[in-house]
């Protein structure tokens, strides 16, 4: 999986696209995550190597290109596919009883994270895990969201990019990932309207 920020002008991702070919790179899948205001946008494209085909090649054939950085670069699960917001509130629906802790479940997915919880604030003011994917931490603090999605900053964790979504007073969503990307504006937008959707589903199931 690569991000990708580049001049949001036509034939900007076609270029992106035959460097990435001529490297050794298969596209399966492009995503367009955001467009800036500044006139460049950012893509997330999901791609397979050929066989001696060296990521940092085609890192290195994307960065040669005018207006083009790779901002990340991970492995993505093996059969993946770019889960998109409306399969995930296909789910939600589906299953409304269910629903905020099969969001949980969902946002890794989604937005490309590594682990996603779902925490209850204690009396104490710490937060007590309600529901968590199998690779989050075991416990997260309780972090001030002022009621809206937010980028977050766990003292002494330098592993975990972490972003949090309020839901309701008492409980939050908390995301990570794992040596990053930041989680940008769009993201926090996208998540904060999905855990909203999720706790109305919830509330009418």
């Amino acid at each position: 999986m690569l991000r990708v920020e580049l001049p949001d002008v036509p034939g900007s991702l076609g270029r992106v696209a035959s460097a990435i070919g001529e490297a050794g790179g298969d596209i399966e899948a492009i995503e367009i995550v955001e467009h800036r205001g500044d006139g460049t946008a950012v893509d997330d494209v999901l791609l397979e190597t050929a066989p001696g085909a060296m990521p940092d090649s085609i890192v290195s054939a994307c960065n040669a290109l005018d207006g083009v950085q790779v901002v990340w670069i991970s492995r993505y699960a093996a059969g993946g596919n770019l889960f998109l917001d409306l399969e995930a509130v296909e789910d939600l629906t589906a299953h409304p009883h269910e629903a905020l802790d099969r969001l949980v479940d969902l946002l890794p997915i989604t937005f490309r994270a590594d682990w996603a919880v779902r925490t209850r604030r204690a009396r104490d003011g710490s937060a007590d895990l309600v529901h968590a994917t199998g690779a989050a931490p075991g416990t997260v603090a309780w972090f001030p969201l002022h009621d809206r999605p937010a980028r977050l900053e766990a003292p002494g964790d330098e592993i975990n990019v972490l972003c949090g979504v309020p839901l309701g007073e008492r409980e939050q969503i908390v995301v990570g990932r794992r040596g990053g990307p930041d989680f940008l504006d769009s993201e926090l937008a996208r998540m904060g309207h999905l855990v909203a959707l999720a706790g109305s589903i919830a509330r009418q199931g």
